[in-house]
């Protein structure tokens, strides 16, 4: 009977990594341009979570914009853990914490529909077009922005537009 090879504590990390086992990756780093990318995103979900609390303090706690700052804060979690797994400090919130400009409050709950639509239109444009292309070669994060992306397509923009009609 033959023994087994022994597995490197890198090769089981990156396994796990790649099986989506939890707290799999503490060992691994990921290279700058794919952290830079990864807190893009984040930086994104920050800044819709910015405008949908906006839209809720002038407006109420009102659906779209309740279940989808939920969404955008479950987003947000995804993301710091890809930089919690690579060993990355997570970055503040600089949409709320006033390092960055604050979304001003639309005039009517229509127009701030019609913002989130906007917001979640960009959205897909980042992934697609600058985000997914330079993680590619990552599966763990290609799955997350994937599952952001579509979340925001598949869910928020439809009922965005719903409300802005």
């Amino acid at each position: 009977m033959k023994t087994p090879l022994p597995l490197s504590r890198l090769s089981l990390v990156v396994a796990a990594v790649l099986l989506g086992l939890p707290g799999a990756a503490s060992a691994a780093r990921y290279p700058q341009p794919v952290t830079d990318a990864i807190e893009r995103a984040l930086d994104d979900e920050y800044q819709a979570e910015a405008l949908y609390s906006v839209a809720i303090a002038a407006f109420g706690e009102q659906r779209p914009f309740t279940n989808i700052i939920r969404a955008e804060r479950r987003h947000q979690e995804m993301l710091k853990d890809l930089l919690r797994a690579s060993g990355t400090p997570i970055p503040a919130n600089g949409w709320l914490d006033g390092t960055k400009p604050r979304p001003e409050a639309p005039a009517t709950r229509q127009a701030a529909c019609a913002a989130g639509v906007a917001a979640e239109v960009a959205n897909a444009d980042l992934y697609d077009k600058d985000l997914l292309p330079k993680v590619v070669d990552y599966p763990e994060v290609t799955r997350v922005f994937t599952a952001l992306r579509d979340a925001s397509q598949q869910r928020h923009l439809p009922a965005l537009r719903r409300c802005a009609r």
